[in-house]
């Protein structure tokens, strides 16, 4: 794993790359970047664990379907001037992962905001895309399952891998992979994180 390769590389790429050494220093650059704006945010353990959502709610309206359910808040989250989102694995060679099920996060995360945030834990980065996606498919997502308590194989089973398999419950629905910024939308800004962070 190595931090300042992905930097480079993303910074190459044409992403506003910010690092910091601890989640608490990543959670004030948030804080203070994005104050006064309306903020959307996904489905994010990383999210959950830096108290993002309430840190930001201090100075922003924010909107989260982990803390209000429902379709209105996954519209106003898409809709807002600011999406924050982690990822699934990023890989040293620039690629930024996403697993999905439903579609709202992926979605908009590659939707029109003033400003898209990626949160990426050091435990997320792999030196190539074909690791990163391995990681992607069988540490992250089948532990999102467990998390969700659903009845597919990864979720039950005692090994920690993707089965590839055709269940109803399955959350591996659609990837979305991130080589430069959209150029349609605003600035992309992926916030290195010096901490394991999440799934």
């Amino acid at each position: 794993m190595d931090l300042s390769r992905l930097e480079q590389t993303l910074t190459a790429a044409g992403f506003t790359v910010v690092r910091c050494p601890t989640g608490r220093e990543a959670r004030e650059y948030l804080t203070g970047r994005f104050a006064g704006k309306t903020i959307g945010i996904g489905g994010s353990v990383t999210a959950r664990d830096l108290g993002l959502y309430e840190a930001l709610g201090e100075k922003n309206t924010v909107y989260w379907h982990w803390m209000t359910p429902g379709r209105e808040t996954l519209e106003k989250a898409a809709a807002a001037q600011v999406y924050l989102t982690s990822v699934n694995a990023a890989a040293e060679t620039g690629e930024l992962l996403n697993i999905d099920g439903t579609g709202n996060r992926i979605s908009a995360a590659l939707g029109a905001h003033e400003v898209v945030c990626y949160l990426v834990g050091q435990n997320k980065v792999a030196p190539t895309y074909d690791e990163a996606l391995w990681r992607a498919r069988n540490v992250a997502a089948p532990l999102n399952a467990r998390r969700l308590n659903r009845k597919t194989p990864c979720a039950q089973g005692e090994a920690l891998k993707c089965y590839d398999c055709k269940s109803p419950e399955r959350i591996c629905n659609g990837l979305s992979v991130l080589w430069r910024p959209l150029g349609g939308a605003g600035e992309t800004v992926v916030v290195l994180i010096e901490e394991d962070l999440g799934y």
